[in-house]
């Protein structure tokens, strides 16, 4: 395997297929730009490619001979649930896409950990069946960064995987947690990575953090998208900018591309137009 595919055709097409097997991306976006767009998109178009391979080639198209697609399709929520992020992708791309994928994707409720120690009812976000809650006796309860590992260790091996959201840590209720330990959690993830052989997508708010722990979060992932709004007359316009990106980022400067304009259509979150060098 070369190349594990984004599932952003154009992007994907640019770059030669995809991420290289055991890259952890870095989405980082200013509100409303594209990142969880792209997260959303990524994660149901790399699900569609068992659920629905026609509806895949009709959104999709071929993919690049290079490229194999993840093994399984893995979302890891601190705070939403499944119906709330499914309803979410709703909005993003035609629903016959998610209708077709989201059952092909695995999520992982992670907020009876994020929860656990704050001042939120107990009954506000555990699931129940009949009348007993599946949280367990509290006394055992796991903390966040415990639980975030240990589905990682269990599912991270040749698939793909996105975390929404390190922007949810901070702040969290957790006592065994400081948002300066965020970076070391997410090196600890790339280092794992290399050896898991798949694909993990980490998304982080940018207004969320200053520039001091997103420069670490930076240097602690194998590579960054950052998905920003540029006003330019009357208009505004998502972009997307690929920083430090081994075996991706040189692709890009060896075409003098700068900057790549974005869009959200039927198929999600997809490229429109490349800024080259002049």
């Amino acid at each position: 395997m070369d190349r594990i595919p984004f599932g952003i055709r154009r992007l994907d097409t640019t770059i030669g297929g995809g991420a290289p097997p055991g890259s952890v991306v870095l989405l980082s976006g200013e509100a409303g730009a594209g990142a969880r767009e792209f997260m959303y998109t990524a994660a149901l178009m790399n699900g569609l490619t068992e659920a629905d391979p026609d509806l895949f080639d009709l959104y999709y198209g071929d993919l690049d001979e290079a490229t194999a697609v993840p093994e399984a399709v893995h979302y890891i929520s601190f705070t939403a649930r499944k119906e709330q992020l499914r309803d979410e992708m709703a909005l993003t791309m035609d629903e016959s896409i998610v209708d077709a994928a989201v059952e092909s994707v695995t999520f992982h409720d992670l907020s009876a950990e994020y929860f656990h120690l704050s001042p939120v009812p107990r009954e506000w976000y555990s699931e129940r069946v009949g009348s007993i809650s599946d949280l367990g006796d509290t006394t055992e309860q796991r903390s966040l960064p415990r639980a975030l590992g240990d589905r990682l260790t269990e599912n991270a091996v040749n698939t793909l995987v996105v975390i929404d959201s390190l922007t949810d840590l901070v702040g969290a209720p957790m006592d065994d947690l400081s948002w300066d330990d965020v970076p070391v959690l997410l090196r600890g993830i790339t280092r794992a990575a290399s050896e898991w052989g798949g694909l993990v997508l980490v998304y982080v708010s940018r207004g969320a953090i200053d520039a001091r722990h997103h420069g670490q979060l930076v240097d602690a992932a194998d590579g960054t998208l950052v998905f920003e709004w540029e006003s330019g007359g009357s208009t505004r316009d998502r972009t997307m900018v690929v920083k430090q990106f081994g075996g991706v980022l040189s692709r890009i400067e060896a075409e003098d591309i700068v900057q790549f304009e974005t869009e959200i259509g039927d198929s999600g979150f997809d490229i429109s137009d490349v800024r080259k060098i002049r």
